[in-house]
């Protein structure tokens, strides 16, 4: 690919570890960037840590191209949103029929911080995680969200950004089957043990699928995904 290096968008989650993977695999130099925003589960911060330290000992070509990795503090953004991720609030339905783990802006936020950083390391790729296939609704996960978002950035910037979104179309099924497509039993291992999903930040209690307190909507994908994983043909994450 032209100017082959990326940005991932990485939380620490089984989506964005899945898509770390993904983006090790296709560019020639891999940079990460998290958001600590004031979020319920905060360990995810702790978890990408993690990955990121593991991950070069499961491939040689992941620990010559994985780069820097830089955090930025969006904690207004959390003290601006009255949601179920940043407050001690009950997790359920708004009278809008979002979740109320629903953060209005986060991504188009996330993804404007990210950009800004791109345009000064240089970095053609941005390649986030986000899915519209199995997710909760939300509407800046959209593929029409990211089409727009790419457009708006490449004109505020005057400068090409290409955004990727190899899961848009996948379910959670489909995205442990990609981990281990791409990484074989290793790098599945890796999402299994050590990414983090889970809304409540819940690492006490381990389930087949990894940690979690196994009620809350982020759980609740995950289990079924990966039950669905194990019943599915060996295909199902094949890389296009």
């Amino acid at each position: 690919m032209g100017n082959s290096r990326a940005l991932v968008l990485f939380s620490g989650g089984q989506d964005s570890t899945t898509t770390l993977a993904w983006a090790l695999d296709r560019f020639d130099a891999v940079e990460t960037i998290g958001f600590d925003y004031g979020q319920r589960h905060r360990i995810e911060m702790e978890c990408r840590e993690t990955i990121r330290a593991k991950l070069p000992a499961l491939s040689a070509r992941y620990a010559e191209r994985l780069g820097p990795d830089h955090v930025v503090d969006l904690k207004a953004l959390g003290a601006i949103s009255e949601t179920a991720l940043t407050r001690e609030t009950e997790i359920a339905f708004a009278e809008t029929g979002l979740p109320t783990t629903f953060v209005p802006g986060r991504n188009l936020i996330f993804l404007t911080f990210a950009a800004a950083l791109a345009y000064r390391r240089d970095l053609k790729h941005i390649v986030l995680g986000v899915c519209e296939t199995d997710y909760s609704g939300y509407p800046d996960c959209r593929d029409d969200t990211i089409k727009a978002m790419q457009v708006a950035l490449g004109l505020g910037l005057d400068r090409r950004l290409v955004l990727h979104t190899p899961l848009m179309w996948r379910d959670k099924a489909q995205t442990f089957a990609l981990a281990r497509a791409i990484g074989g039993k290793p790098l599945l291992d890796l999402v299994i043990e050590d990414s983090h999903s889970c809304y409540l930040g819940d690492r006490t209690t381990r389930h087949d699928w990894g940690y979690g307190c196994g009620h809350c909507p982020a759980c609740d994908l995950r289990a079924k995904g990966f039950a669905a994983y194990l019943a599915a043909p060996d295909d199902t994450g094949l890389i296009p």
